[in-house]
């Protein structure tokens, strides 16, 4: 798992590509802040990326990149919080359920800065389903 950033050139890679009226970075910044929307609807947080990414994979590499990246992380964390539902049997999983919360919340943000700035960002810790 490696933690690299690279930056892409989707000026040069795409210079027409409009999605949904949005610039690719735009649209791959919204791709990663869809997450959150686990906070106003669990089910929302979980299928806005993937339909996020699907409807626009084949159209543009960038965005492809990028929800690859999102859906990763969600399979990950999905694991992550199920291994720490388990761990709550022996005290541990508090500790870890909460630091799962807090990194939900910020690899999110974080991608969506770099993806708007034109960098992919895998995020730490999450396990490479695709690739």
């Amino acid at each position: 798992m490696s933690n690299s950033s690279e930056k892409t050139t989707s000026t040069t890679e795409s210079v027409d590509t409009m999605l949904w009226g949005m610039k690719p970075n735009t649209y791959c910044m919204l791709l990663h802040l869809s997450q959150l929307l686990v906070f106003i609807l669990p089910v929302l947080g979980v299928v806005a990326p993937i339909i996020l990414w699907v409807i626009n994979k084949d159209k543009e590499p960038l965005v492809d990149k990028h929800g690859k990246i999102v859906i990763n992380w969600l399979l990950s964390e999905f694991i992550y919080a199920v291994v720490s539902v388990v761990l709550l049997f022996v005290g541990i999983g508090f500790v870890t359920l909460a630091v799962l919360s807090i990194i939900g919340i910020v690899f999110p943000i974080i991608g969506s800065v770099k993806a708007n700035d034109g960098i992919v960002w895998n995020y730490p810790l999450s396990i490479r389903f695709f690739k």
